[in-house]
């Protein structure tokens, strides 16, 4: 076959444009963000908002932002990593554990149940908040820590692709042979069987690092100091009062948002050969 004239195909053709235009719709906020860092507030009133203008003033917006109000900014970014954090790690152990015991084990209820775990994926988020307002509240948690943080550990979405995985990458056959070697359920889970789904762990964990660290409304219903905020929150303040003229500029503020979206980029790269290889996984042996 002529790989050239498939290549320009119109099939192709078509595909590779729809590409190209989703990559720039994705893209294009990335890349203004960058380049409203870099500018002053004059600038970002009166230059190309799609190119960069001279001098540059990204030094005096870092600046800026890190000592405004007394270098919230990090107390903030502090505040996501504790947050996105401790969810991720709770979230991956507690769909690991879920998913394996939906997969290998039979008890009363197991369907019953992973249809409820299932049913639970449709339910909006928005739609919880007040539940779980009312019960933070009856747990004294409200403006802590914990009620960001409790309320996020339990992802329906997370057990059922970890169950998926334990399915594919782990076999029954494994299990009962450890079981004849004298090995003890959770020595099976930690020692044998995690490592078998550690593109799985990767993908949940990042899932739920990203939403924890975009999160907004949870945070902005449960905690109302702002030593407490998460970036996401804080920003969002931030861009209210310099609305009003009571804030930072809006050039701290885009620097601001531009740092707070590197640990995203840097957890991206750093779990992407595990995430990438989870997800092909899934798709080839689903």
């Amino acid at each position: 076959m002529d790989t050239k004239k498939s290549f320009y195909s119109p099939s192709t053709v078509t595909m590779v444009a729809l590409m190209f235009v989703a990559s720039a719709y994705f893209l294009l906020p990335l890349f203004w963000i960058i380049i409203a860092s870099t500018k002053s507030d004059s600038q970002l009133f009166s230059t190309n908002p799609l190119w960069f203008a001279l001098p540059f003033n990204a030094l005096n917006n870092i600046f800026n932002t890190s000592s405004y109000d007394g270098a919230t900014l990090w107390r903030w970014f502090s505040n996501s990593i504790i947050y996105a954090g401790s969810v991720s790690a709770g979230t991956t152990l507690i769909s690991a554990m879920a998913g394996f015991a939906f997969s290998k084990y039979d008890f009363f209820g197991k369907n019953i149940l992973f249809y409820i775990i299932l049913g639970a994926i449709m339910v909006p988020t928005t739609a919880l908040v007040l539940p779980v307002y009312l019960l933070m509240h009856g747990l004294n948690l409200i403006n802590t820590y914990w009620a960001v943080i409790l309320p996020s550990l339990v992802n329906p979405f997370s057990i059922y692709l970890m169950r998926i995985f334990w399915m594919q990458e782990f076999p029954n056959e494994l299990i009962d042979a450890a079981h004849v070697d004298g090995a003890s359920d959770f020595t099976i889970f930690f020692r044998i069987g995690l490592p078998l789904v550690k593109g799985g762990l990767a993908t949940v964990a990042l899932f739920s690092f990203v939403s924890t660290w975009n999160n907004f409304f949870l945070p902005l219903v449960v905690i109302s100091k702002s030593n407490l905020f998460p970036l996401t929150l804080g920003i969002s303040i931030w861009t209210s009062l310099t609305s009003t003229g009571r804030g930072p500029s809006y050039g701290a503020i885009t620097m601001g948002i531009l740092i707070s979206i590197v640990p995203l980029i840097l957890a991206f790269i750093l779990l992407r050969r595990y995430w990438q290889s989870g997800l092909s996984s899934g798709a080839v042996k689903g």
